[in-house]
């Protein structure tokens, strides 16, 4: 009997040979070391952008319906102080801690809070603070969940009346629809983002501590953090003698 030999350069098997030799290679990924960690990703999340004083208000409701639900605020007095006006900053936390302010307020009462003008002996402080978090070099941010494939379909369905169709334009529709069934939630990323902090405290003690994380618009900033008002430029002082 003959023996055939097989030639492994063959076109048959080469594609065998080097799927077979990928599989291998990928094998050794985790095996190997590292002289540094591998970057990786968090599983997917959401977070809400901030762009209307309605979304303030919504905030607000919230906090309100959270601060009732605790057992030692439900039933305190409550005093909201005004945000801290200095020399340094226009307004401490801009429009938004203005209006935040005037929304929670709002809340509590409607909910039956007790809240107070002016600080009481017995009354507990609600503080709230704002900080803006300006990203400077972000890596790539992937694009909402499906929106490949959304203009994958799109292309395709687009294609279709040119070859089929007498119509091209007919095949935009479809895409159309999709797009404007689905494009109210889709928001671009940003790099501007605040944290909004809302705490009672009772003297030294905390009683109820509340954070929010939002993406902002760049142009949206000063309601957030006003810009710094410039200092009055210092008179230059002379010195006066009579001696020589």
């Amino acid at each position: 009997m003959r023996t055939r030999k097989i030639d492994i350069s063959s076109s048959a098997l080469r594609p065998l040979v080097i799927g077979l030799a990928c599989l291998t290679l990928s094998g050794c990924f985790y095996a190997n070391t590292s002289q540094a960690p591998i970057a990786t990703t968090y599983p997917y999340s959401e977070q809400q952008r901030m762009q209307a004083a309605h979304h303030w208000n919504v905030l607000a409701r919230h906090e309100a319906t959270q601060i009732l639900k605790r057992e030692r605020v439900r039933f305190r007095d409550l005093h909201i102080p005004d945000a801290p006006q200095d020399a340094t900053h226009a307004y401490s936390g801009g429009e938004f801690g203005r209006g935040f302010r005037t929304l929670l307020t709002s809340e509590l009462v409607s909910r039956g809070a007790n809240l107070t003008t002016q600080p009481l002996p017995s009354s507990a402080e609600v503080h709230i603070d704002v900080d803006v978090v300006a990203h400077r070099d972000r890596g790539f941010v992937r694009p909402p969940t499906g929106a490949f494939t959304a203009l994958a379909g799109g292309i395709a369905v687009a294609a279709i009346p040119i070859n089929q169709w007498a119509e091209p334009a007919l095949g935009l529709i479809p895409a159309a629809v999709a797009a404007d069934v689905t494009s109210g939630s889709w928001t671009h990323t940003g790099n501007e983002e605040i944290i909004v902090t809302t705490q009672i405290l009772d003297g030294e003690q905390i009683l109820y501590s509340s954070s929010n994380i939002y993406y902002i618009n760049s142009g949206d900033r000063r309601h957030y953090a006003p810009d710094r008002v410039p200092s009055a430029p210092s008179t230059p002082s002379v010195s006066i003698t009579d001696r020589w």
